[in-house]
């Protein structure tokens, strides 16, 4: 498995066309950026060019999502915005080639009955993989725990499966992410063999917290065991916060998990 920063977390001490230099420096393997576009398509491919860095994944526009609205992918009364943003993630990404584009389902929207909402992120997911398929860049969708985000749809392993059954796209995949797993107390070997087989991508934090690993009380031991019990050998990428001491001074695991 190899190790990628999440830049739109970690490095942020620098602007965010210097911090793949930055985690390239460090020693991770590849970088993924939640929401790159405030950065000219063009400008990104030639610096990650330059430093032979993969994208490992980008998120679609979320809408108001992170800033505590519904977002945009199960909202039925926001698919012109919707679509709009899978025409902008399309153009990014066909200049930058991630390896992955993530979905946030959203949160569910008041007054609209949950199968609803489930029936309008299925449908927009499966759009998505099609769309995407033809880039040669796989979809993923992910459980948050609903403490950090009150409201959001798809919180557990199962809510996850339910839906990748629900969509049935050869394109579409889980995304894992073991901090919001254990921040509702979910074992984690056993979310992780619920998906084994369905696992796209996987990232990680340490809880409580969501501080670099060792700064909280997550088995990271016991998951990445379950991990390649499950068969996944693909990234595992960072996505904590760093302390107040900055990125640098908290990599210190990062040595420690090299085979």
């Amino acid at each position: 498995m190899r190790i990628a920063a999440n830049l739109s977390l970690l490095f942020t001490e620098r602007p965010l066309i210097e911090r793949p230099r930055a985690a390239c420096a460090a020693g991770f393997e590849g970088v993924e950026i939640q929401f790159p576009y405030e950065l000219p398509a063009v400008r990104l491919k030639e610096e990650l060019e330059r430093l032979a860095l993969p994208l490992v994944l980008i998120n679609l526009p979320a809408g108001d999502l992170m800033q505590g609205g519904d977002g945009l992918a199960c909202v039925p009364a926001r698919q012109a915005d919707f679509d709009r943003a899978l025409q902008e993630a399309l153009s990014y990404a066909a200049m930058t080639r991630p390896q992955a584009v993530n979905v946030l389902a959203g949160r569910l929207p008041a007054g609209v009955a949950r199968e609803d909402a489930l029936a309008t992120l299925a449908a927009n997911l499966r759009t998505t993989a099609d769309a995407f398929q033809l880039l040669g860049i796989r979809v993923y969708c992910e459980a948050i725990n609903p403490l950090d985000m009150p409201g959001f749809l798809v919180n557990t392993p199962e809510d996850l499966l339910g839906l990748l059954d629900a969509v049935a796209h050869p394109n579409l995949f889980a995304q894992l992410d073991l901090y919001h797993m254990a921040r509702q107390g979910l074992d984690l070997p056993t979310a992780i063999r619920a998906l084994a087989g369905r696992i796209g991508h996987v990232q990680f934090a340490d809880c409580p917290g969501r501080g670099a690993p060792g700064s909280g009380a997550l088995d990271f031991p016991a998951a990445l065991h379950a991990l390649r019990e499950a068969g996944y050998d693909d990234w595992l990428a960072a996505e904590y916060r760093p302390d107040a001491a900055g990125t640098e001074a908290g990599l210190g695991w990062l040595s420690r998990w090299r085979p």
